[in-house]
Parts: C-alpha cells; structure tokens; sequence
C-alpha cells in the first residue's frame, strides 16, 4: 500500500464561497429558459418579435413549441 500525502495549498472551495456563484448561475439558466421558452405572446417583456426571432432555432433544438 501507498500513503496518499495531500498538497497544503489545495483546499477544498467553502460553500459558503460557492453559493453566490451558484445562485448567480442559476438566476442567469432562468433568464435563458424564459427568453428561449416564453418570451412570446401573452408573456412577453419586450413589444414585437425580435427575441423571439433571435432564438428561434434554440426554441426549436431543446424542444420548445412556437408555431
């Protein structure tokens, strides 16, 4: 057998670090499936179809009816 020895200066991330992070991530996966997924019709942010035009091929690939 072989003793593993552990370098000092790597240290496992804190989540107490991490959760910022994760949040911000999580926040900006949202503002993505809503603008592939919903930004359209009844529950659109901005007048006219430009964000929808500009993800249509997106809408199309992960599965996202639009016509």
């Amino acid at each position: 057998m072989t003793d593993t020895i552990l370098d000092p200066a790597i240290r496992p991330i804190p989540v107490r670090e991490l959760m910022p992070w994760t949040i911000f991530g999580g926040v900006l996966l949202l503002l993505l499936i809503y603008f592939v997924g919903a930004e359209e019709g009844a529950t659109s942010i901005f007048s006219g179809m430009y964000i929808h035009e500009f993800v249509h091929d997106g809408r199309h690939l992960l599965g996202f009816p639009c016509h």
